[in-house]
């Protein structure tokens, strides 16, 4: 399983129920299912991530998450994930509301825009910068409000959205010791896990 996606596994209880954002090829519901005795269900609108997520034995729905998610009722979920797609969608607020709406445990990873590369690259070239974590250019990327830590953290203090833990690694999905002191400088990639109400310390 993917690094990324190892992460987010350990965030998941045994037994829960989860909704998967922009579930992919069902890697990580494939592995929950197998290994945590999760009842997932994945959304995506590639048909072929959704014949990838059938052929694992995945639940999966054809969804566009532009449209929301107003087919789920209330507290129909243990736990929310989205893995690198919050800065994809057209409306990341109602995202996150309708997120934490389905479920009181949601967990986000998203690229930091304010990594030092980004900071390098853009002062000396003068470009929307490229690294490993955004490869794409300004007019063919699929990032449409990239953001730093810093951002999404004041977002979720103005949507009164409780930060329960951060997880900031490198390129690799390590963590390094300058990444905790300095996460929104050094750090390329978080975890997120928010709820609406406080259960634990951020990290």
């Amino acid at each position: 399983m993917r690094a990324d996606l190892s992460i987010i596994a350990k965030q998941i209880e045994h037994g829960a129920r989860v909704l998967d954002l922009g579930c992919g090829e069902g890697e990580l519901l494939a592995w929950l299912q197998e290994n945590r005795a999760v009842n997932g269900y994945g959304l995506d609108i590639d048909p072929n991530n959704i014949n990838a997520c059938i052929s694992r034995g995945v639940n999966v729905l054809e969804q566009d998450l532009n449209l929301g998610l107003g087919n789920f009722p209330d507290d129909s979920f243990d736990t929310v994930v989205m893995t690198e797609t919050i800065q994809a969608v057209a409306d990341p607020v109602l995202m996150l509301r309708e997120m934490l709406r389905i479920a009181n445990n949601c967990v986000v990873s998203f690229p930091n825009f304010a990594n030092w590369r980004c900071r390098m690259y853009l002062a000396s070239q003068g470009t929307m910068p490229m690294a490993g974590h955004l490869p794409n250019r300004w007019f063919d990327t699929p990032n449409i409000h990239l953001c730093s830590f810093k951002d999404f953290e004041e977002l979720c203090k103005e949507l009164n959205i409780v930060i329960n833990e951060r997880f900031v690694v490198d390129a690799n999905h390590k963590q390094r010791p300058m990444m905790n002191r300095f996460p929104n400088f050094f750090g390329v990639t978080a975890f997120y896990r928010l709820t609406r109400t406080t259960t634990a310390g951020k990290n």
